[in-house]
């Protein structure tokens, strides 16, 4: 199995229920970053256990697949045990083993469309075969010189024009929607900042980064996946998630 195939099927087995699978891809050592979890192959394969005995089928809807690496990130959506449709980022590692060995993640509640009528998870599929140090190249210098705000006066040149496809849930394509929606935070007394990044994996022309910050004063962290085309940004996708409070973590690994 590639690597991606291996990811794929973990996953899977929050739909099957098939704790053999499960045990079978994890390295013994297997470490979780999702706070809501215990980490450890284990309390993973409990975990597989006990949706496998739910009432309410889980469903797994794998919409993106790359890698990098020794890392696989995969855009997904989920519906736990008939909880509700969630839009996921995972980022998996697998060891020199060939075996999954360490977990990261954000996820937010599936939404309706934007205003300019795309979803969390629609657009472009198509992968090009371009160098993907560019890309982290272009995602890692936008992300710092615009979303942490280190060159701000940089904004224009990572687009062509105003073409731009967005998939946020609140904001609108184009430099003119981003710069919209900006203004109707700040008239809320809103923002949103990034603190820090911590990762920018990349596959062919897309690179996701994984950040910090907080939005509205709230600790959050962020997952932003981009499609670049011609060295611009031309398309994004997001999971914000509130990061939770330390005293309800279910393991002290850490969100990052």
């Amino acid at each position: 199995m590639t690597n991606i195939e291996k990811a794929l099927a973990l996953i899977n087995t929050f739909a099957t229920g098939d704790t053999e699978a499960a045990r079978a891809l994890l390295a013994p050592g297997y470490i979780q970053h999702n706070l809501a979890y215990g980490t450890g192959a284990d309390a993973f394969v409990g975990s597989v256990a006990y949706l496998g005995s739910a009432p309410v089928k889980t469903t797994v809807n794998n919409i993106r697949a790359f890698e990098d690496g020794d890392k696989v990130f995969l855009q997904t959506v989920y519906n736990f045990a008939g909880m509700g449709e969630q839009v996921a980022f995972d980022i998996f590692r697998i060891d020199a083993d060939g075996k999954i060995a360490e977990h990261w993640d954000n996820l937010a509640a599936k939404a309706e469309p934007n205003p300019s009528g795309h979803t969390q998870i629609d657009g472009t599929t198509a992968k090009q075969a371009v160098d993907r140090e560019e890309t982290r190249k272009v995602v890692a210098s936008f992300v710092g010189d615009v979303l942490r705000g280190e060159n701000p006066n940089k904004l224009t040149d990572y687009f062509d024009g105003d073409n731009y496809i967005q998939h946020n849930i609140s904001i609108a394509d184009g430099l003119s929607g981003l710069g919209a929606a900006l203004a109707a935070l700040a008239e809320q007394g809103i923002q949103m900042i990034y603190n820090k990044t911590h990762d920018v994996l990349a596959d062919g022309n897309y690179g996701l980064a994984v950040s910090e910050g907080t939005f509205g004063g709230t600790p959050t962290t962020y997952y932003d996946l981009f499609r670049v085309e011609g060295g611009k940004i031309a398309e994004h996708w997001d999971v914000m998630e509130p990061l939770a409070a330390e005293d309800t973590w279910q393991n002290q690994n850490g969100k990052f």
